[in-house]
């Protein structure tokens, strides 16, 4: 089977597939390209503001065949109010997805210059080096769920 184009065709496909090579791709919910600076945002000293946080689930990651004693791996569901605030946390030992299925809230991340926006269908992988806060500027509660493994069970950080 031949396949014809028309000469008129090439040029077009030559344009998209150079601006493709050039252009990055943007993720919902990251830090904007050229904005990651380390220390970018400060330590707040901010409460829990209008959050519930429940544990659907845990399970002991020592007695599991990967054998990885002291962690759990956890999920839980955060509930945050319109004006509620997740306070300051660190996840240097603490790896977490969080999935937002509700709203948009904001995190203030330690490497990153601008506020990041999350909206319901995001997924924000959080990992060492990242340290923040998120606040609810919304009129609608936030629902979040949250995959971590824990390393310490009397951390009570969100």
């Amino acid at each position: 089977m031949t396949c014809k184009f028309s000469h008129s065709i090439w040029p077009g496909l030559a344009l998209f597939g150079a601006l493709s090579l050039s252009v990055q791709p943007v993720f919902a919910g990251e830090c904007p390209a050229g904005k990651t600076k380390p220390n970018a945002q400060p330590m707040v000293d901010y409460k829990p503001v209008g959050v519930t946080d429940v544990t659907l689930g845990a399970i002991d990651l020592g007695k599991q065949p990967a054998r990885i004693e002291g962690r759990e791996l956890r999920f839980r569901k955060l509930t945050i109010a319109p004006g509620g605030i997740v306070p300051w946390h660190s996840h240097d030992d603490r790896p977490a997805l969080i999935f937002v299925q509700q709203g948009e809230i904001v995190e203030y991340a330690s490497n990153c210059v601008d506020p990041i926006v999350h909206k319901a269908g995001d997924i924000r992988p959080e990992v060492h080096g990242t340290s923040h806060w998120w606040k609810n500027l919304g009129k609608e509660t936030v629902i979040l769920y949250v995959g971590d493994v824990r390393k310490d069970p009397n951390d009570k950080h969100m």
